[in-house]
């Protein structure tokens, strides 16, 4: 028996250019009820992959529900990612039928679409299986999503698992954008962005960089 690997990435992984990630809803009138996730891990998550697909130029969209007159404004650990990007407000709780988002997905012109937001069985929901039903290949970050209830948010997860949306969590995503450490220009934004956000893991970086002078992969060489 033979085999045909090859060192190449798989299709499936998401990369900086072949997806628009969509941030929904991240504020404060949905944060209040929100039961599924810590308030603090929450905002962690969402600075993570706001800042992980900022420093990689990832095409993003920001969009709120009734900023001004009721959800309130959207997280600034979003926003100071984006500095000057302009949110797109809607009334609907579907993203996917507001027609400016979708005019600004089009104009992107990418074919996959990553999610993040509040609450997940509704501002999720909506646009992952509209997208689906439309061809798009959809990706939920489940660790920056929250809802009601963790019954609410895995009830969600699991209906758009079974249409087929993929999985994800904010260190993942970050990691998998990065994906090869000896790629050395990127290499500092996200051991940095790890640093800030990463929890435990950017814990680790920082003790074993400053203990031991140790860097991910072969890049302690490079940099030496």
């Amino acid at each position: 028996m033979t085999t045909n690997a090859t060192p190449t990435p798989g299709a499936q992984l998401v990369a900086p250019k072949d997806h628009t990630l969509i941030m929904i809803d991240f504020q404060s009138q949905m944060s209040f009820a929100t039961k599924s996730i810590d308030a603090v891990m929450l905002r962690n998550n969402a600075a993570l992959v706001a800042h992980s697909a900022a420093g990689f130029g990832v095409s993003t969209i920001l969009t709120t529900v009734a900023e001004k007159s009721f959800s309130g404004p959207m997280f600034t650990e979003i926003t100071d990612a984006f500095p000057g990007q302009a949110l797109l407000d809607r009334t609907s709780m579907n993203t996917w039928e507001d027609a400016t988002v979708i005019e600004r997905i089009n104009e992107i012109g990418k074919n996959r679409i990553v999610l993040s937001g509040l609450w997940t069985s509704v501002c999720i929901v909506g646009p992952a299986l509209s997208a689906i039903d439309q061809g798009f290949e959809v990706y939920v970050i489940a660790d920056a999503c929250g809802d009601v209830s963790e019954e609410a948010h895995e009830r969600a997860m699991e209906r758009m698992i079974q249409a087929g949306a993929r999985p994800m969590t904010s260190l993942q995503y970050l990691l998998e954008l990065q994906r090869d450490w000896a790629r050395t220009e990127t290499y500092d934004m996200t051991t940095g962005i790890a640093k800030r956000f990463g929890g435990a893991y950017g814990l680790g970086i920082i003790y074993a960089k400053t203990m031991f002078g140790a860097s991910e992969g072969s890049h302690a060489q490079a940099a030496e």
